[in-house]
């Protein structure tokens, strides 16, 4: 039976000899591995509630664009056709709840899923308002495109959270992103995916493939094929044999960290299990096409393998492609919203969703990996001009599943347009409450910033209705 809660709580120095050691290199040894593993904050909060705790892990499926709301989760058949569109909802497995005929794959599943449609930033830019999704805290000032990246006041992101506050397990980082960062056309990159005030050492650990790519190999992972493990060994041995010359007033902390980076690097170089989680090549061919090959599909499978592997976050960005245009790319939809929709975004999405929902759940590990779908704000209800739907952060949906979470809920409202929340208004912070709860991080964990400053991961409300 589908249940839907219409009230309730509301609910990221210098060091001489770093030339030749940088850290987007390990150019004395020949490689070219990033610095991928730091210090992390140990010390998770005690257990508090059935769905605290629950997830293990945690999948983000970031829709970069701003997905429409009409189309998937909040269809407004009844409403005029310059409002609902030319695409029709469709039944799902739960009586009562209708979702966008682009996603026949994911209606059969809903029971496993609970949609927030009344998620609200009132920030219409890409930007800012998907800074406040991606660390559940408001962009200073809000409605700002093209915000500069890498504030040192900034709030981390998620997966930096969690990086700093669940230890990895020794071989794997504790969070990553794939298959490339967030940017804007003119490649300006978003605010809201690093570590911001805690420092370098928490980011995610960015991962830039195209796991579609039939020779894809983590260039991390791979050794030059001059380099056997033996000579691997030596140059570790020589790296530890200079550093022991080094002066010591040049072994500040920044050298430090990064030695201590560089030798993590190397355990990972070694680690059977860590180069195994990346090798798509061990997935059955009928399961890589299960969840499509395109590079979204693919970084999706990807996420699986990592967090079956022990990575505690992955978040997957949906990725331009060669298709799209400059005015109108990913999910941006300002102009032929419903070609764009029936031809390019809509088909691999309902694909990798539905297969990764189908996939955790048969090997019993959707009960502990959280799923989220979302993108940075909505799409306008009115349909303009050129066919599109332009820039809504003033409501949109959300879709959360596994990791404690209900399955076959709806939280929230929007009226009868879609264009503003009725009720169970929903914001960032609320919904990254609701995924540190999960992951079992209370919301008033204190964490400190680059001046010992005390602060709290978030200012939400856990939104209890879905746990």
């Amino acid at each position: 039976m589908l249940t839907i809660h219409d009230s309730g709580a509301r609910l990221c120095d210098g060091v001489t000899r770093r030339e030749w050691l940088r850290a987007g290199s390990l150019g004395l040894f020949g490689l070219s591995l990033p610095a991928l593993f730091h210090q992390r904050a140990a010390g998770a909060p005690a257990s508090v509630g059935q769905a605290f705790g629950k997830a293990k892990s945690c999948i983000v499926l970031f829709l970069m664009g701003g997905p429409p709301q009409h189309e998937t989760w909040d269809p407004k058949p009844d409403a005029p056709v310059e409002i609902r569109g030319d695409l029709r909802p469709i039944a799902s497995a739960l009586p009562g709840l209708q979702v966008g005929e682009l996603m026949p794959r994911t209606a059969r599943l809903v029971r496993q899923i609970s949609v927030l449609r009344a998620v609200s930033t009132n920030d219409n830019a890409h930007s800012s308002s998907g800074y406040w999704m991606l660390t559940g805290y408001p962009h200073q000032p809000t409605n700002v495109e093209n915000a500069k990246p890498g504030a040192p006041n900034d709030w981390p992101c998620l997966g930096a959270i969690v990086k700093r506050l669940r230890p990895g397990n020794g071989m794997l980082p504790a969070a990553l992103t794939l298959p490339e960062h967030i940017w804007n056309t003119g490649g300006i990159t978003w605010p809201g995916q690093n570590a911001g005030f805690l420092g370098r050492t928490a980011d995610p650990w960015l991962m830039t493939c195209d796991p579609s790519a039939p020779d894809f190999q983590v260039p991390e992972l791979g050794l030059p094929r001059e380099m056997s493990p033996l000579r691997l060994q030596d140059r570790r041995s020589l790296l530890e044999q200079v550093n022991r010359h080094l002066d010591a007033v040049e072994r500040n902390n920044s050298l430090a960290r990064f030695d201590n980076q560089t030798h993590q690097a190397f355990d990972l170089l070694r680690s059977p299990r860590a180069r195994q989680a990346f090798n798509l090549q061990l997935e059955p061919t009928a399961v890589r096409e299960r969840y499509g090959m395109s590079r979204f599909g693919q970084s999706v499978l990807l996420a699986r393998r990592l967090v079956e592997a022990g990575v505690s976050l992955v978040q997957v960005n949906w990725t331009r492609t060669k298709e799209d245009r400059d005015t109108n790319p990913v999910w941006d939809t300002h102009s032929d919203n419903s070609k764009r929709l029936r031809t390019a975004l809509m088909p691999p999405m309902d694909q990798a969703y539905s297969a990764l929902l189908t996939d955790l759940a048969d090997r019993g590990l959707l009960e502990e990996t959280l799923v989220v779908w979302m993108g940075e704000f909505g799409r306008s209800p009115r349909i303009n001009q050129a066919g599109g739907r332009d820039h809504w952060g003033h409501v949109f949906s959300v879709a959360l599943a596994g990791g404690g979470v209900r399955g076959g809920q709806v939280y929230g409202g929007s009226d009868r347009i879609g264009g503003h929340p009725k009720e169970g208004r929903v914001q960032p912070q609320d919904l990254s409450a609701t995924i540190f709860h999960c992951l079992g991080f209370l919301a008033d964990t204190e964490i400190r910033d680059s001046l010992g400053r005390p602060l709290v991961l978030s200012r939400g409300e856990v939104i209890k209705q879905i746990l």
